[in-house]
């Protein structure tokens, strides 16, 4: 059996429709690197017993597919224990929680999860986290959240909770959501866990590009989804192209010919190659081979 995607390699991460089984079953061909069934938003507290009694076969087929498995319950003290117990006979790579408001909520996740891992026999620890940041109240706890738990893979920022919560107005370029974006990302770097961007809720593909476009400027490596449509634009942005991993080769390659003559840095089409220059291309031609060898 094929390794499971590493999650610093997950560059889309999609949330699905908890009870409807054809869209869940067709989600693979997206081509996202994580399925994510939603059972919060997406799934009317009426079919929530539908979607549940769907996760065992669900998550074989998806993980069978070279997909990461992944589930979005509801809060614990809402219907996420019963979501739990049935979900986690399923043995999902990740549980997401939603509307966090601080490290207490991670801690009880984290009890629960293992709880269920001994009753059904998973292997204890396996079950990765991703708290989901809703609020501006997570937001500034953000550090505290992702260092909650050692289980915590990850931390996903919502865009529609959170813009409710500041009392702002959602627009398709998103500057309302610019420093959020940028504060969570340093809170998720400084904790040593993934930082999944929130999604471009919107359906044009060029909006989606240029929004992308931005948040790997940041730094993202990965992004959430709510439009199957949506995975390949984004696994094209945060995947390094042929051009840049040329371009990252010649850095390191003139760099490290600098340093042999006992030069400190060196000019390459004027702009001045440094140890974070030589570093950041060592890196991103590492991620280009690694994220390769998943598409083989």
């Amino acid at each position: 059996m094929a390794s499971r995607r590493p999650a610093d390699l997950c560059r889309s991460w999609l949330f699905l429709e908890g009870a409807d089984e054809a869209v869940l079953r067709r989600a693979p061909q997206s081509g996202a690197d994580v399925l994510i069934q939603e059972l919060e938003d997406f799934t009317p507290p009426r079919l929530r017993p539908k979607a549940r009694a769907l996760a065992p076969d669900l998550y074989a087929a998806w993980r069978a597919a070279g997909r990461v498995v992944a589930v979005r319950v509801n809060p614990l003290d809402q219907d996420g224990m019963d979501d739990l117990a049935a979900v986690m006979r399923g043995r999902p790579d990740i549980v997401a929680l939603p509307k966090v408001a601080g490290p207490h909520d991670v801690v009880r996740l984290d009890e629960e999860v293992a709880r269920f891992e001994r009753d059904y026999g998973i292997p204890e620890g396996s079950t990765a986290l991703l708290p989901n940041i809703e609020s501006a109240r997570a937001l500034v706890q953000a550090g505290a959240i992702a260092a909650a738990s050692r289980r915590t893979i990850g931390c996903l920022l919502a865009s529609e909770d959170l813009v409710a919560d500041l009392g702002a107005e959602r627009s398709r370029e998103g500057s309302e959501l610019a420093y959020c974006r940028q504060r969570f990302i340093v809170e998720c770097r400084a904790a040593g866990v993934v930082a999944v961007d929130c999604p471009y809720t919107f359906s044009d593909a060029v909006g989606l590009e240029r929004e992308t476009r931005w948040a790997r400027r940041l730094g993202y490596v990965a992004k959430s989804l709510v439009d199957p449509a949506h995975a390949a634009v984004v696994n094209g942005v945060l995947t390094p192209g042929r051009d840049e991993v040329d371009r990252a080769r010649e850095i390191v390659a003139v760099f490290e010919a600098a340093r042999e003559r006992g030069g400190g840095r060196v000019e390459l089409e004027g702009a001045l190659v440094e140890m974070p220059a030589y570093s950041n291309a060592k890196r991103l031609i590492a991620r280009g081979e690694a994220l390769q060898a998943f598409e083989r």
